[in-house]
Order: structure tokens, then sequence, then C-alpha cells
């Protein structure tokens, strides 16, 4: 197991929503802050959205251990349950009832309206301890239409002055069509605050990684190259549970081979086995700080170019003038001179026509 030799304490990359592996991104950041003051507020409905696998039930569960004692919390990860079901759930996650007494005793069988007016009893006396009650409502995309409708119904629990129950309803994206459909008109209005949880860019996934490995006691143990990181972010698209899920699979195959440094070859074929593929841009590209040494190798040449520009006095002249300054000038051709003078009368040249005069060899003297 890689935990041992890299000496982790537990896995860095558990899928399990460990409030303690939460980093907060920007968008992570701002939802959670959003939802105390919210909670703080006591507003009615509050929604938090965010595609698969973006972390909306760890931060849920960050959020709930967030909360000082005096705020009562259910958190209901089962949302394929009937109304009397939810607001059994919700009684004992309260503490009103017991597990043992849904089991045999007149809870199991109390109506709708015993089981809302036992709720309704136990938010009206938190007002004595200065209490409040929260309720979250995990993969809210799948609730009914009938549980939607009676949750609203929930919300009208108040007083003159505040809300009894604040209820946060999170899912993933399509939460918000679910809302805007015409039956659920009343409920939609009803929502004072929106969050929604964005995927990592490429700073938020290094530091994603650098942040589970120190959670775990291994920060110094293992490293990702650089280029590793890139191919991290393109293969996973920023998502937190697919980093987990490669990171786990790259931390194997470093193992194995007994490296500290995590190399992109190893991120590929972490990849591989998981079935991932790159988008369709292609594969990303590296940095200028991160180029190696292909970067320097351009760097050497194009010093090495205007190093010869310089010396030969081109730096900077315009093509124009380059080919001025560099190509010499054409000799002048010569005269022109016709054979025939042409004219009206067209004399021929005596100049041209009369042989050249040879000179006569000296005769030899007489023997």
């Amino acid at each position: 197991m890689y935990e041992q030799y890299y000496g982790f304490v537990q896995p860095p990359f558990t899928l399990t929503p460990d409030p303690r592996f939460l980093y907060r991104s920007e968008s992570h950041e701002e939802a959670i802050t959003l939802l105390q003051q919210a909670i703080r507020r006591k507003e009615g409905f509050i929604v938090l959205t965010g595609d698969i696998g973006t972390g909306k039930t760890t931060s849920c569960r960050a959020l709930l251990e967030q909360l000082d004692a005096s705020v009562f919390t259910s958190l209901i990860l089962n949302p394929f349950l009937s109304v009397e079901e939810l607001l059994r759930e919700v009684l004992l996650d309260f503490g009103v009832i017991s597990r043992e007494g849904v089991r045999s005793g007149r809870i199991a069988t109390a109506s709708k309206h015993e089981l809302i007016s036992t709720l309704h009893e136990f938010l009206l006396s938190l007002m004595a301890i200065h209490g409040s009650a929260v309720l979250i409502i995990d993969e809210a995309q799948h609730l009914s239409m009938q549980v939607l409708e009676q949750i609203r119904i929930i919300s009208n629990l108040e007083t003159n002055e505040s809300k009894l129950l604040q209820i946060v309803l999170v899912g993933q994206l399509n939460l918000l069509d679910v809302l805007a459909a015409a039956e659920m008109r009343q409920l939609d209005q009803r929502i004072s605050i929106r969050a929604t949880l964005k995927p990592l860019t490429r700073q938020e996934v290094e530091a994603y990684i650098a942040h589970r490995l120190w959670v775990a006691r291994g920060s110094t143990a293992v490293t990702f190259e650089p280029a590793a990181l890139d191919l991290v972010h393109a293969y996973t698209g920023g998502v937190p549970r697919i980093i987990n899920l490669l990171c786990d699979r790259s931390l194997m195959q470093g193992a194995q081979v007994r490296v500290s440094r995590l190399t992109p070859a190893m991120i590929e074929e972490a990849a591989g086995g998981l079935g991932l593929k790159l988008p369709a841009t292609g594969r990303p590209k590296r940095r200028a700080a991160d180029a190696g040494p292909d970067r320097w190798r351009v760097a050497a040449f194009a010093a090495v170019v205007v190093a010869l520009l310089v010396g030969a006095g081109l730096w900077l002249t315009p093509v124009d003038q380059l080919i001025e300054a560099n190509i010499p000038p054409l000799p002048a051709a010569p005269a022109y001179q016709p054979r025939y003078a042409f004219g009206p009368k067209a004399i021929p040249r005596t100049d041209l026509l009369t042989p050249t005069a040879v000179p006569t060899p000296p005769r030899p003297a007489n023997p």
C-alpha cells in the first residue's frame, strides 16, 4: 500500500466527505460564507448547487461543524423518502424522538399532521434558549413534488419576527430547473440565497493536492511535477472527486516504482486505467516557467540571431533600407553605339567599316 511507502497517516485522496480534507477554493469559500450568513440571519430557504463531484456534501459537513451548540441540525442524505418518513428523520436528528420509538412506539403510526405538530412544538421551545434549527437535504434534485411541497409548508413555521426553521436544499445543477417549474413557483420565490460550487482552476488543483497531502501528513514525502499537475487538471476538469481518483491511482504507480516525484507518464497511465480522456482541446500547454530545456534552447538560438544582426548593423532596420544598403548598384551600361546612323539618308559610319590597321612585321636582314 502506498500509504506505508510514503508515510501517510491516512489515505490522502479518499472519496469519503471528510471535512478536514475540504479545500476552500474561491467558490467553496464564497458558498460556505453565504450559508453561514443565511443561517445566522435565519433566512427561510437556501439553495446550494454544483456539478457532480464538486464537493457539495463535504461542504455541508464542514458547515455543520462550524455551527455553535445552540443550532440543532438535521442532515438528510436520502432524498427518496415519503413525507412521513422525512418528518420522522428530522425529529430523530433533532433528538425529539428516539430510534426505538420510531420502530415500536406510537410515532411509527403517527399521521403527517401529528408529526408536523410535534416539530412545531419543538421549534417553539428553542426560542426560550435562543436556539435555532437547520434542515439540510442532500441530493434534493431527486425529491418528489409532494415532498417539496411539504417542505414549503414546513417553512411556514415562523413567528412574527423570524423563521423557526432554516432549510438548505443541496443538489446538482438541474435542481435549479426543478425549482423553476411552474408548479414550484411558490417555493422558488421563497429562496433567499443561491450559491454554486465551481470546478477548480489549474492553480487551485495544485493547492488542493498540496492541502490533502498535508492533512494526510505526507506533504514532504511526495511531489507532483508541474507538467503532471497540468495533466491532472486537464483530465479531471478540476472536479475534486475525479482528482481524488486520479491522484490515488498515480500514487500507486509511484509507490510501485519507488519514486517520490510523480511524472506526467504516471498520470497518463493512471488516467488510462480509469478510462479518463483528455478534452477536445488536446494536451495542456506548458507554462513558460515549466517549459524546461526546450525553452532555454529556443532562447539561446534567438540570442545568437540577435547578436549576429546587431553585429552586422542590421537590427531594427526596415527591409527596404536593408535592400538598398546591402545590394551593390549595377554597373553602368556602356553607351549604345549603333552600327548605322539612322536617318533620312542612312549613311554608313566609316569608323566602324574601316578595318583596324595591322602593323607590318619587319623584314629580315639579308645575309
